[in-house]
């Protein structure tokens, strides 16, 4: 395939699927600049959407510009370039998260790109972004409850492959493992509605306007039984009761919860297994396989340790991945394109 000419209107496709990434709260911490010279895609951190208490380091950050920089290799593979990858290029630029070129072919690569740069294969079987452009505006988390059906071992054979393909590791928990890691998980939630500063924060992304943060109606029910602590945005109210949609309904009984890991912690780390977290979910979307994060524990450095204690191998869980069937999850705003660029990157494009 040639690849298409880069003119504003494609170039705002390829932000645009940039920007339909998931991230923590929807905060969508993440702003772009081309680099018309090289044609070259910059992936920056944009701080002033990024969560203070809930994620001090940055870790959910940059695994979000992760996701955000593996739909872009999707789309500029897509449109019929080659995706070349670089993370955190410039230690100058500690904003500067990723650069993706977009390459005339698979051996239009040079020495600039160094230790981490990343290419499509050229076997579209073996390519990591095949057949996924249309799925990126598909997936959505879904906080319902689903079904009791089992995963085929063909799907979460794929998965772990996706995941491999990032240098991460997936699995999916026994049920010893899957009771732990809950566990884990609603302790982590205890500690933050009961933690003033933590609540805030999170109410503050629970909005029915503008392009960020989550809409009431998409926060989903909570489950009956207790067994699965789903996220709660907006904790107690003065009566202790809990705000927006207040449904109890059972939920699975016997969820299905993939472990997301890297061999690592380095920044580099939560950028890859943010790639290979979206690389997941959008195979999974692909797969009528819906999904939901369940990241709470890992936003508290002793409950983020004990979640690797009983780790296989040697590692770091980044994320904790709920599948399942069930009903498609809503979906969430979405900032323009325009709005996520530098001023002169969309009227640069050529």
């Amino acid at each position: 395939m040639q690849p298409a000419t880069l003119d504003a209107a494609i170039l705002e496709k390829l932000i645009s699927a940039a920007v339909a990434a998931p991230s923590m709260h929807n905060t969508q911490p993440w702003r772009y600049r081309l680099n018309p010279d090289t044609v070259t895609l910059e992936v920056r951190a944009a701080p002033e959407r990024a969560l203070r208490y809930a994620d001090p380091m940055g870790r959910a950050l940059s695994i979000s510009a992760g996701a955000a920089v593996f739909n872009l290799r999707v789309a500029v593979a897509h449109f019929g370039w080659h995706p070349v990858v670089r993370l955190l290029p410039y230690r100058s630029q500690p904003d500067l998260l990723a650069t993706v070129r977009l390459a005339a072919s698979p051996h239009d690569i040079d020495g600039q790109d160094g230790d981490e740069h990343e290419a499509p294969h050229d076997d579209p079987h073996h390519d990591p972004h095949h057949d996924l452009y249309d799925v990126i505006w598909r997936r959505h988390s879904s906080r319902s409850p689903f079904s009791g059906r089992r995963l085929p071992p063909r799907v979460l054979y794929e998965l772990a492959e996706a995941a491999r393909a990032h240098g991460a590791t997936l699995w999916l928990a026994g049920p010893e493992e899957t009771s732990r890691l809950l566990r884990l998980t609603a302790e982590a939630e205890r500690r933050t509605s009961g933690d003033p500063r933590r609540l805030a924060e999170s109410r503050d992304w629970v909005r029915e306007t503008g392009p960020y943060g989550i809409p009431a109606a998409a926060l989903g029910p909570r489950d009956i039984t207790g067994r699965l602590p789903m996220r709660d945005y907006l904790g107690p109210g003065p009566d202790g009761r809990r705000g927006g949609d207040s449904s109890t309904v059972a939920f699975e009984s016997d969820p299905a919860i993939a472990v997301l890991a890297t061999d690592q912690d380095r920044r580099t780390d939560w950028l890859r297994a943010g790639q290979a977290l979206e690389h997941v979910l959008l195979l999974a979307t692909s797969n009528a396989v819906r999904a939901s994060l369940l990241h709470q524990a890992l936003e508290w450095s002793d409950l983020r340790w004990s979640l690797s204690d009983a780790h296989r191998t040697p590692g770091h869980v980044q994320m904790l991945i709920r599948l399942g069937y069930g009903p498609v999850g809503p979906a969430t705003p979405r900032s323009e394109a325009a709005e996520t660029v530098d001023a002169e990157t969309l009227d640069g494009g050529r």
